[in-house]
Parts: C-alpha cells; sequence; structure tokens
C-alpha cells in the first residue's frame, strides 16, 4: 500500500480546507504553489504523484482542473492527524535541566524581600520566599538553550513596581522541583546580571539547608510548563 509523501501533506492540508472531502475544488497550479509556498511546477509535480497513488482524483478541461480528495486520501490524513493527536497528548509538560550549585552575589535576599515583591508572591504563589536564591549554573549546552524559552513563556507574573526612588523589573514564576522532591519556583527576571548559564530558584525554606548542598553539588530541577 503506498503511504502519503511527507512533501504532500500541505496540498492535501489545503484542499481540504477548500472542501475538496465531498466537492471538486477548481484551481491551477500556480495558484496552489502560491497557497503551499511552492513553485507551479512542485505544485503540479504534487497533484500529479497524488493522483497516480489514488490520494486525488482530478478532471482537467484545457488549462482548469478540478480537484477532489478521494476516500484513501482522506483516510490517510486522518490517520495523520490521530498519530499527531496522540504524540501531542503524550508530550511531556516539563524542562529537565541538570547544574551545579553556586553562590550568587548576595542580592537575592534583598530583592526577595521587597513588599513590592513579597505581597504578590504571597496572593499569586501562595507563600512569601525565604529571602534569597538557590542559584545553579547549568554546565551543558543543551540545558543552556532549554532555559531560554522560559523568556517567552507566561509563567506567574509579579509585577514591576516603583517605591518612588526607584523601579523593581517583573518577576515570571515556574513551579518546579528540585531533585524530584523539593518544591520550588524558577524565577525569570526582566533585570538579571546573569547569562542564560545561571538560574535563580525560590521556594518557603531555605533550599541550601533543606537539601544540605554546598556549592560544587551536582542538581537537577523539573520545571512545570502550563500549556
Amino acid at each position: 500500500m503506498t503511504e502519503l509523501k511527507i512533501q504532500h501533506l500541505l496540498t492535501l492540508s489545503y484542499l481540504l480546507s477548500k472542501g475538496a472531502k465531498y466537492n471538486y475544488v477548481a484551481l491551477t497550479s500556480s495558484s496552489l504553489g502560491k497557497n503551499i509556498h511552492k513553485s507551479q511546477q512542485a505544485a503540479s509535480k504534487h497533484l500529479l504523484e497524488l493522483e497516480q497513488n489514488k490520494f486525488i482524483t482530478r478532471i482537467i478541461s484545457g488549462r482548469k482542473i478540478s480537484v477532489k480528495i478521494t476516500s484513501k486520501g482522506f483516510s490517510e490524513i486522518v490517520k495523520l492527524s490521530s498519530t499527531l493527536q496522540k504524540s501531542l497528548d503524550s508530550s511531556p509538560s516539563h524542562v529537565d535541566l541538570k547544574g551545579t550549585l553556586i553562590s550568587g552575589m548576595g542580592e537575592g535576599a534583598y530583592y526577595m524581600g521587597l513588599k513590592g515583591y513579597t505581597k504578590q508572591f504571597k496572593s499569586k504563589i501562595g507563600y512569601v520566599p525565604f529571602p534569597g536564591t538557590f542559584n545553579v549554573r547549568l554546565d551543558q549546552k543543551i540545558h543552556q538553550e532549554s532555559i531560554k524559552q522560559f523568556e517567552t513563556l507566561d509563567g506567574i507574573k509579579i509585577k514591576s513596581f516603583s517605591d518612588g526612588k526607584r523601579t523593581y523589573g517583573w518577576v515570571k514564576c515556574f513551579s518546579a522541583k528540585l531533585n524530584n522532591t523539593i518544591n520550588c519556583q524558577l524565577i525569570i527576571l526582566e533585570r538579571t546580571h546573569h547569562d542564560d548559564s545561571v538560574i535563580e530558584l525560590i521556594s518557603k525554606v531555605c533550599l541550601r539547608k533543606n537539601s544540605k548542598f554546598k556549592d560544587g553539588s551536582k542538581v537537577s530541577i523539573k520545571i512545570e510548563i502550563n500549556s
């Protein structure tokens, strides 16, 4: 049995959106190419190959082409859709990171204790964090790249505020677990002195004391992503 080729999916998807499951849809190879962002020649080849493999039927009258998806073609689309949906449903909704515990610059305790932050932390994540951050250096490139996506994810937003003298940036929080046991939050800061190789965690308890980690300890962090 001939299987549907990946390069033909855009063509079939476009035809389906135009009603070609039940109707013959009039088109030209140039209009099809424009809509699937391919050349006229490529679009014409798609139609020919789809017809040869009995995924579509065509009626050609002069320069006009009318196309309809066959039951075989539609069945292949449904099968692919089902496979993709299962993959999406089973996809893990967390990011796993590994790194090394390091000392911070001592600023975390000051910022975490500001009322403009603590009131919001209490109402939005349910607790006032222990003053200070747990700093982890991501040693591997794959983890440094993975953390970048959190800059564009929503998270729980702690809004920026001003005390009349200066403005303090926003903070985004993501639920996490340290070494699969200790609940904490990854924080992404609008303003930070760290690059992508260092992440900061907060918790209602002192993570160093509770975990008995010290500088140089290897740790793992699982961060939840709300889809």
